[in-house]
């Protein structure tokens, strides 16, 4: 694993999550290992499907009725295994200590219910507040997320906003208790271009006002390169490759890292033409043998066939679970 410069907020070791379905399993988070920094931004980044929101939901048990189980592993957070909580010990943690901003704000947000009334209710149940005093720190959550006009909001309902305007209110909610950890699925799916560069430099800016530690869920290493200190990539349920930020973009050791690269417009690596990854990621219930990515991957070899690799360091800060990383044009 690549270390990390500061203290760990969040340590995840060796994380097994399986999902049931009719006749089979699947693996969607599969010995995954990584930590979270106190005042660190970390990325998780990869194709959908790979694992991203899995391990994200894993931490809190959150599986929104899916048939998952955790099968091993440990998910420290400032010390605590939040796996061996019970339901009403970790429902304290959730919404205070570590807070979750979900993919779809509209199907996060409870349609029947006001802004202020649901921006209120984790404050209300976490620090107790009265109503009238859960309505002003609401107010004052609004307004600093950047809603024109909070007072006259509050008693809108979520399809009175925008969809930009809904992903701010889901901040503004994630953030009412103060988090020191914020978990951020796709906080940028669906919006427009300059909407998603108003969001990301809005959660930078609190980030930093908080002095929290943020995990990011994405697709996208244009906002891995915009907010990110570090990342993990993500395959098949696995980590492929870990590094700072900046070593990732200057210097990919892992097959899918480069190709993620190459098949993004203006991330492409030493001005190589954009091409896209070819072929498509396997089915979790029926994993190939070796390394997973070796199907798609044109430097694979028979050993890449025949052995599942580990990750390994390659540099200071940096890993990759590539056999070939050395000999990589």
């Amino acid at each position: 694993m690549a270390p990390i410069h500061t203290q760990p907020l969040l340590s995840v070791r060796d994380l097994v999550t399986v999902f049931e379905m009719p006749g089979r399993s699947a693996r969607g988070v599969d010995g995954v290992s990584f930590e979270v920094g106190q005042g660190e931004v970390f990325g998780l980044v990869g194709e959908s499907g790979c694992g991203k929101t899995a391990t994200c939901r894993s931490i809190l048990r959150l599986f929104a009725g899916a048939p998952a189980r955790i099968e091993r592993g440990e998910i420290l957070f400032g010390g605590l295994d939040l796996l061996r909580l019970d339901e009403e010990r970790l429902s304290d943690i959730r919404g205070a200590q570590v807070a979750m901003i979900f993919q779809d704000p509209m199907t996060s947000l409870n349609p029947t219910m006001r802004i202020g009334a649901q921006i209120g209710e984790g404050l209300r149940r976490h620090q107790k507040l009265g109503r009238a005093e859960a309505r002003r720190r609401a107010f004052e959550l609004l307004a600093s997320v950047g809603v024109p006009n909070p007072a006259s909001r509050l008693d809108d309902y979520p399809h009175q906003f925008s969809g930009g305007m809904r992903q701010r209110v889901m901040i503004a909610i994630a953030l009412a208790c103060r988090p020191k950890l914020l978990i951020a699925d796709e906080p940028t799916t669906a919006l427009d271009v300059t909407i998603q560069d108003q969001i990301l430099k809005l959660l930078l800016r609190l980030k930093n006002e908080y002095g929290m530690s943020v995990l990011i869920v994405t697709h996208d290493l244009g906002v891995v390169a915009q907010t990110c200190d570090r990342v993990a990539v993500m395959y098949a349920g696995r980590i492929a490759e870990l590094a700072e930020a900046r070593s990732l973009f200057r210097n990919p050791r892992h097959p899918y890292t480069r190709a993620l690269l190459k098949s993004l417009p203006g991330l492409e690596i030493e001005g190589r033409r954009l091409a896209p990854i070819g072929g498509a990621p396997p089915d979790l219930a029926r994993l190939p043998p070796g390394c997973r990515f070796h199907p798609r991957c044109a430097y694979a070899v028979a050993e890449c066939r025949a052995q599942l690799p580990p990750l390994i360091l390659v540099g200071e800060g940096h890993a990759t679970a590539c056999i070939r990383h050395e000999s990589l044009p």
